[in-house]
């Protein structure tokens, strides 16, 4: 005897592009909310991060009085700002506050719980409303270029565990993503920066074209042109959300992950740096390294390799860093050789790393050799003596 049981599921939202989202006269939110089913009284949960509310001092007085204006709806407390970073995954003292504002202020499966902030904060909020009443209806404001452009977009929520990247999580799509592009203007230099390698990656294994428009305007987005960003935004955003539909694998139940190209010594990396070093800027040297392997392995040609350091270092990136490489510093970290296995236990199945054989296209490999990786960290240590000495 058995019952077998088949149901989908369908899932829709919108990423949405914006300037001053609670500005009195932006109805895009408010529009949004009044159109869905729901009950006459629908409650709404804020969560902030601290940067953000830093930088826009007047911001809780304008959400404030932006859902005053909104019948029938109302905050279920005083927007509550929260410690942002890798800190608000990792600490589960600030993901127990997410959850209490979700207790406490009564906010159940017909409310919403909007996350204003970078990703680490929207990946830890996403996880809070995915299982607080086994799933809670979710509006991201990303507020980082790394946030509007890559995982503020996606599916993916969580928090760090066991010492380990996104160990806790779920696949739970938002109800809605609004990218404003005035919290940009109030970035610091280096997340500004942080952002774009995610553009490169999308980029190199999707987009030629993309690419070749990310070489041609390097200086600019390094120079905080808006309008080159927005741009960048917008057509990586794209990319990484036609990838959530196209791959036909939203939920990654597959091994092979391509937006994770570069992001196995990434990860790592973050780990062994206690995070000192941004993910962004993990991506960029992990792109750099997996570039560099791809060369010695014969997968990619050094001119296109070439290129995309360049790229990278245009944009400003490092592409070493000294974790890279064990204490005498003449092979590679032991310890980052363990990213290889962790990322195979997180993928599932076996190992699989993404691969560029030519711009704009992918491969996947399913085993890596150590002594090309030895020498692609000691030939990423010898690029930044050039590119030093270049820029004398």
């Amino acid at each position: 005897m058995n019952i077998k049981q088949r149901f989908e599921v369908p899932f829709e939202y919108s990423i949405e592009f914006t300037e001053g989202v609670f500005e009195p006269e932006n109805t895009l939110l408010s529009d949004f909310i009044a159109g869905e089913k729901g009950p006459s009284q629908v409650k709404v949960g804020v969560i902030i991060d601290q940067s953000v509310a830093q930088n826009h001092p007047t911001l809780i007085s304008k959400i404030d009085d932006y859902f005053k204006a909104i019948p029938g709806v109302s905050l279920s407390h005083e927007p509550v700002v929260i410690t942002g970073g890798e800190e608000a995954k990792n600490n589960l003292n600030t993901f127990k506050e997410v959850l209490d504002v979700i207790d406490q202020g009564k906010i159940d499966r017909h409310s919403y719980l909007i996350g204003i902030g970078g990703g680490a904060v929207l990946d830890m909020v996403g996880f809070a409303a995915a299982i607080g009443h086994r799933g809670i209806r979710h509006i991201r404001i990303p507020t980082t270029v790394l946030s509007q452009n890559d995982s503020g977009v996606g599916v993916k929520n969580g928090i760090n565990f066991f010492g380990k990247k996104n160990f806790l999580g779920a696949f739970t799509p938002p109800v809605l993503v609004i990218n404003d592009f005035h919290f940009l203007t109030t970035l610091s230099d280096r997340d500004w920066r942080s952002g774009m390698s995610e553009a490169v990656k999308v980029a190199l294994i999707k987009d030629k074209t993309f690419f070749n428009w990310l070489e041609e305007n390097a200086e600019k987005l390094a120079h905080r042109d808006l309008e080159a960003m927005k741009v960048l935004v917008f057509e990586c955003a794209r990319l990484h959300a036609d990838h959530i539909v196209g791959n036909n694998d939203p939920f990654e139940s597959g091994s092979s992950r391509p937006l994770d190209f570069g992001h196995w010594a990434a990860h790592k990396m973050e780990q062994l740096t206690q995070f000192e070093i941004k993910h962004g800027e993990a991506v960029a040297i992990g792109i750099a390294f997996d570039i560099y392997y791809g060369g010695l392995a014969e997968i990619m040609s050094s001119d296109s390799s070439e290129r995309v350091i360049n790229v990278l270092h245009k944009l400003g990136f490092d592409t070493y860093h000294p974790v890279l490489l064990n204490e005498t510093q003449s092979a590679i970290n032991p310890e980052l050789i363990k990213g290889l296995e962790e990322f195979r236990e997180h993928l599932g199945g076996e190992l699989t790393i993404t691969m560029v054989p030519e711009i704009g296209t992918k491969i996947d490999v399913h085993q890596m050799d150590i002594d090309l990786l030895n020498q692609a960290a000691l030939n990423l240590k010898k690029t930044i003596r050039n590119h030093v000495a270049a820029e004398a």
